[in-house]
């Protein structure tokens, strides 16, 4: 059956709910990208998200709450979960922490895991769905898996119209890229890891937290966005370009590099909020661009590394990196230092 687009009103709000508490897959828009939603409560609505997305299941979903006291229901919080939910909450910071036994939500959820990922998001009209569904709402980018994140309900019926069952439109996101996870739930002595740099900067974490831990490359996922291969285009991507051919599209920050087969502007000022917001819009157009020019690759101008710099270049670095049924393409490194 086609997708219902459903208006962000609040019939739309309550269908959307309904939906959702019967065990069907809603995508709805959050300040920083579409998520998919599932009943986190209900296995089957769950399983339906991995099967939906084509995501493993060894990759933990974030569950999603109306309230910092819906959320730490479910998890042991400390005082620095405590006191970054006060500072952040709402907002786009993830926190991983230590899950209640009594907790509700089903292990597949978690990928098996003693920990839950946990969010309340900023955008009002998501609060005001996960409000009316009355229980955790398991919600990862709506999109398939591997593939550029969705800021707009076009975005997702693109990939995913028939395949779930609405879409609330809550109109484009506004911050761009995904949430900020935090680490908190190993031993005491570890401190806080960053598991995916986000929409929260991690020089704002660490003002709070201090020294932020990376995770190992070897270990398995604790949150999601840690993938080598993820938000990748149909293209291959080749990151910090210092020159661009007419067989490639640009991908552009601050004054464009000439002679582009396409060109998207990220932020012609070189203001890194803007780029943040235009990333996954400017990979999806120039994706489609690119495809129907028959262009080679997508070239993208270097990104400062410090702000949201830093999970702007982690997306590009994912979106670049070889797929794993492929052999590693050397175009897609690029000109990217090592």
């Amino acid at each position: 059956m086609p997708t219902e687009l459903l208006a962000a009103d609040e019939a739309g709000i309550a269908r959307a709910a309904s939906l959702l508490r019967e065990g069907a897959l809603v995508a709805f828009g959050t300040e920083t990208v579409y998520g998919l939603g599932a009943d986190a409560t209900d296995a089957r609505a769950v399983a339906a998200v991995f099967a939906a997305k084509g995501r493993p299941a060894f990759n933990p979903l974030i569950c999603h709450y109306p309230s910092a006291d819906a959320a730490f229901a479910d998890v042991m919080p400390g005082d620095l979960a405590r006191r970054l939910a006060e500072r952040f909450w709402p907002g786009p910071l993830t926190l991983v922490l230590p899950r209640r036994s009594a907790s509700p939500v089903v292990p597949l959820a978690a990928a098996g895991l003693p920990s839950l990922a946990v969010r309340v998001p900023a955008h009002p009209l998501a609060r005001k769905l996960l409000a009316a569904a009355g229980r955790p709402i398991a919600a990862p980018s709506a999109n398939r898996s591997g593939r550029v994140s969705p800021t707009t309900a076009a975005h997702v019926l693109a990939e995913l119209d028939g395949l779930i069952a609405a879409i609330l439109d809550c109109g484009p996101a506004i911050v761009g890229l995904e949430s900020t996870v935090i680490d908190l739930a190993g031993p005491p002595h570890a401190g806080p890891r960053l598991l995916r740099p986000g929409g929260v900067t991690s020089e704002a974490i660490r003002a709070m937290c201090g020294p932020l831990a990376a995770p190992t490359r070897d270990e398995a996922p604790r949150g999601p966005g840690m993938l080598a291969s993820h938000y990748a285009p149909r293209l291959p991507l080749r990151r910090d370009a210092g020159s661009v051919s007419v067989d490639e599209a640009l991908l552009a920050f601050g004054p464009p590099l000439r002679g582009a087969g396409a060109l998207f502007q990220l932020s012609g000022s070189g203001d890194l909020t803007e780029a943040a917001a235009r990333l996954f819009a400017g990979l999806h157009t120039l994706d489609a661009d690119g495809v129907r020019l028959g262009l080679a690759r997508i070239a993208a101008m270097p990104i400062p590394r410090h702000g949201l710099g830093q999970a702007i270049n982690d997306r590009l670095r994912r979106a670049a990196a070889p797929r794993p049924e492929e052999d590693p393409p050397s175009l897609r490194q690029g000109d990217q230092p090592p």
